[in-house]
């Protein structure tokens, strides 16, 4: 009996801005297929989903954008009979972002409309679906957010391997592939703040996300392992600074620690509990979760929650 097959992978983005007041999004007519669609592209090997995303904008639009909340899936049949899936996230354009987009084979032209013109042009029932998740987010104050993300460790040396304190533990080769995986991926959503515990193996997770965005890191014992063990943590002081920012940041922490992370934005958000922040709870080494907050809210609240991890066999 033959394996199955596995379904094609594939993101894009409702790329969005306000002109005189209303929406309008991005549409793509793609020349070799005569059809207007959404901006998306097929995942490439090593690639993450929301690394395909960004990518995949670029290519199509010529515009660099920062992911906003995830808008779902939309799942169809290719004609050779295989299953594709497409990721899709929001994308707020500013209004003085430069396009590199020149006209050729694939995506013959790019073009701004009301979302009412878009469901008129639209070739595909499913892009109407991602449509309309997007407008209901508009309606409803939530299609402006800012995110924290938060982030697990790498995969370390065992205790059982090593002889010094423990927060100087190092990552394993396979948790220094993780965190290479996994910056770009985080770089998608453009954090203009990086906070980590103070232990080695979190430092070591989060540099070469530093690196990718020229920031510096910000040392918390508070967010540390050693200090959520003899009690001197204070998760609830770094969640509460970074909702009040309002910009996008990365906690990079511990096992124990992530959970008391996430229920505590969770606590803030008044957001009950649900299969998305359990996920986000129970991270694995080298994974890390996306806490969506709608920015315009006078009180936050959660507009979604995603978790990936890196891109590794």
């Amino acid at each position: 009996m033959s394996e199955p097959t596995l379904p094609v992978l594939a993101a894009g983005a409702v790329c969005w801005r306000i002109v005189d007041g209303k929406a309008r999004v991005l549409l793509v007519h793609r020349g070799d297929r005569g059809d207007v669609s959404l901006p998306k592209g097929k995942l490439d090997p090593g690639e993450t989903l929301p690394q395909t995303a960004v990518r995949e904008i670029a290519e199509e639009t010529g515009l660099a954008i920062t992911l906003g909340a995830p808008l779902g899936t939309v799942e169809y049949t290719l004609p050779n009979g295989r299953e594709k899936i497409v990721y899709y996230w929001s994308s707020e354009i500013a209004d003085d972002a430069v396009s590199t987009f020149k006209a050729n084979a694939e995506i013959a032209a790019v073009e701004w409309v009301t979302i009412e013109r878009a469901r008129k042009k639209l070739s595909y029932a499913h892009d109407l679906d991602v449509i309309d998740r997007f407008e209901q987010r508009l309606q409803t104050g939530r299609a402006r957010t800012f995110a924290i993300i938060a982030l697990r460790h790498g995969t370390t040396v065992p205790p059982s391997m090593w002889d010094g304190p423990d927060s100087t533990r190092p990552l394993m080769q396979r948790g220094v592939d993780q965190s290479l995986s996994i910056a770009p991926a985080i770089a998608a959503y453009a954090p203009a703040k990086l906070v980590s515990s103070t232990a080695a193996r979190c430092l070591a997770t989060i540099a070469p996300l530093a690196g990718a965005l020229d920031l510096p890191v910000k040392e918390s014992k508070a967010i540390s392992q050693d200090a959520w063990e003899n009690g001197t943590g204070n998760v609830e002081k770094v969640v509460a600074k970074r909702i009040a920012k309002g910009v996008t940041a990365v906690l990079c922490s511990h096992g124990p620690v992530l959970p008391e992370i996430i229920l505590e934005i969770a606590r803030v958000t008044h957001t009950p509990s649900d299969s998305a922040l359990r996920r986000a709870a129970e991270l694995s080494t080298g994974e890390y979760a996306v806490i969506h907050i709608a920015r315009e809210s006078v009180t936050p609240r959660i507009v979604a929650v995603e978790s990936h991890g890196p891109a590794l066999g």
